[in-house]
């Protein structure tokens, strides 16, 4: 159970026991500090206690996760920069069925990449291997 489901039910207990929301919200802010919940909450659980309900937990929400940035899809965007190293972060994206903005998060934060000439590389390299890299690659002339 987490923090906030305690406090919930120490806003049950109180109902429970006919205190007012007033004199629960001073309980709860002794007990728990600057962590408390603030007075709207103790008001809204109250009204949904009053209401009959008698679940503390949340009610399932719809929509898309807060995070689609796993280790499941940082390993699986891995694999696919690793086969090709020129598949563009739209491909990836379109593939694993997540968002652009977080592949692009996973390659630059968790897997410590950027693109160089639409190339993944790490962010290793050093300044001298860079420019040697870009000389070979830019260069008109094969070397």
């Amino acid at each position: 159970m987490d923090g906030r489901n305690v406090e919930r039910v120490a806003i049950k207990f109180c109902f429970k026991a006919g205190l007012s929301a007033t004199e629960t919200l001073v309980l709860v802010q002794k007990a728990y500090g600057n962590e408390a919940v603030n007075r709207s909450n103790v008001v809204r659980w109250y009204s949904r206690f009053r209401d009959r309900r008698e679940l503390v937990e949340d009610n399932e929400r719809g929509g898309r996760p807060k995070s689609t940035r796993t280790e499941v899809n940082t390993a699986a965007v891995d694999d696919l920069v690793k086969n090709d190293r020129r598949i563009a972060s739209r491909m990836i994206a379109e593939s694993l069925n997540i968002p652009k903005t977080v592949v692009l998060r996973i390659l630059k934060e968790d897997l410590r990449k950027r693109k160089l000439c639409a190339r993944f590389v790490p962010h290793s390299l050093t300044p001298e291997k860079i420019e040697s890299y870009l000389a070979k690659t830019l260069s008109p002339w094969p070397m």
